[in-house]
């Protein structure tokens, strides 16, 4: 078997492959600093705009005779039924993608059966932008299944 020789100068690949590192670590250090900033914007968030909200939220529901218990574990928020501790509706931020955004993470229990889902509160809304009346919006559209019964 026989080596085709590369076209390229070694001095040049070399370049063009240092450039790719450089470039590779820009990316990673601007991303990094874009997570930072997100997840201090969802921090704020969480104690300014979703708790408050999931706080009233559950008062009304034990008003209309569904209990709720509101959770608040570090970095996060939850809000579970007191029937189930199975049964929650919970925010997160989802740092996956380019550009991060909060989701609502839905566990609900039927039977025996324990089905997950998770869907941003607002698409892909930045966290900074997010509204108290996207917050209700979202959390009023995952309760049926948990009043339905």
């Amino acid at each position: 078997m026989t080596r085709k020789p590369v076209d390229i100068e070694t001095s040049e690949l070399r370049k063009r492959l240092r450039a790719a590192i450089d470039q590779s670590r820009r990316t990673a250090t601007a991303r990094r600093a874009r997570l930072d900033e997100a997840a201090a914007a969802y921090r704020q968030f969480l104690e300014t705009i979703a708790a408050p909200i999931v706080h009233v939220l559950a008062n009304a529901l034990l008003a209309e005779g569904y209990k709720f218990t509101v959770f608040t574990p570090n970095g996060g928020l939850r809000m579970g039924s007191a029937k189930n501790a199975e049964d929650f509706i919970e925010f997160a931020l989802d740092a996956s993608q380019a550009e991060p955004f909060v989701v609502l993470r839905v566990n609900e229990t039927r039977g025996r059966r324990v089905l997950q889902r998770e869907r941003p509160v607002n698409g892909r809304t930045a966290v900074e932008r997010l509204t108290e009346e996207d917050v209700l919006q979202a959390l009023l559209e995952e309760l049926g299944p948990f009043v339905e019964r």
